[in-house]
């Protein structure tokens, strides 16, 4: 059996290929090498993805994709898996974008964007990744993601950008005050998913004018300071991700404002991850 896994900062989606067909498909928490130590993704590992599968000795090939998979640590991914899949003959590990280029684009070329949690760019020619604007993390850069619109929303809110009814309806609807913002963003873990979980309360207000330009504003920031590098406006966009997926209307008008076209927009990879398996057989 082959195990897929494709995992952002927030959740790790996995399937399991026999010879041609899905065998099973699950979640379990998100699996981040560049913010998790060692201990950590053993733990996630031990914990929930072994629970799931049924024999772990028939696992023959891992394929993981994932969010700060850099070159510097595969080698540690591949040693964690490689002491609990004793009988995996390949254990390959690549990057997020990796996994979007090939589930947008299978074997044509384009420029493939994830925008989730975090966001990444790439210039796909169809078999390898030719170029990588470094997306630089929700604090450095991430244009188009959740956890930067997360921000954006944020900055508006408590410096009198946005309606006042607005305001007033997000403070007693969820009881976040200003103290506990700051908290959760400089003081706990994963201020990144925090930021990201504004998103749920920024798509219910999209007919407020204010929610409709900073959404725009974290595309169009996404395009100018990424996208624009790779200067190929010949090659078609792809996107996945719950940001692109869930705002792909103003996604689409911010492309097109810019003078790009947009191919295909995703949720997740997994299912063009599948696809790409299963034709080979």
């Amino acid at each position: 059996m082959k195990l897929i896994a494709d995992s952002g900062s927030t959740k790790t989606d996995w399937c399991l290929v026999d010879k041609g067909n899905v065998v099973r498909r699950f979640s379990c928490q998100g699996i981040n090498p560049s913010l998790q130590d060692r201990t950590v993704i053993e733990g996630v590992l031990a914990d929930e993805l072994l629970k799931e599968i049924a024999d772990i000795d028939a696992v023959h090939e891992i394929n993981f994709y994932g969010a700060g998979c850099r070159d510097e640590v595969r080698p540690l991914m591949s040693d964690i898996f490689s002491q609990y899949f004793k009988n995996a003959e390949v254990i390959e590990i690549k990057s997020d974008i990796v996994a979007s280029a090939r589930a947008l684009f299978g074997d044509e070329e384009g420029i493939a964007c994830i925008l989730g949690t975090g966001s990444n760019s790439c210039l796909y020619d169809g078999k390898d990744i030719v170029s990588n604007i470094p997306p630089l993390g929700y604090i450095l850069g991430d244009e188009g993601s959740g956890a930067v619109l997360g921000k954006l929303f944020v900055n508006a809110l408590f410096k009198g950008a946005l309606p006042e009814a607005l305001c007033y309806d997000f403070y007693y609807g969820t009881g976040l005050t200003l103290s506990e913002v700051i908290n959760k963003v400089y003081r706990e873990p994963f201020a990144n998913r925090f930021l990201a979980s504004m998103s749920l309360y920024i798509y219910k207000h999209l007919d407020i004018e204010e929610i409709r330009t900073l959404v725009k504003e974290n595309f169009r920031n996404f395009f100018q300071r990424n996208v624009k590098q790779y200067n190929c406006k010949d090659f078609p966009v792809g996107a996945v991700g719950s940001i692109a997926y869930y705002y792909k209307e103003l996604f689409v008008e911010v492309a097109e404002s810019e003078g790009y076209a947009v191919k295909t927009i995703l949720k997740a990879p997994m299912d063009g991850l599948i696809d790409r398996e299963l034709n080979k057989h």
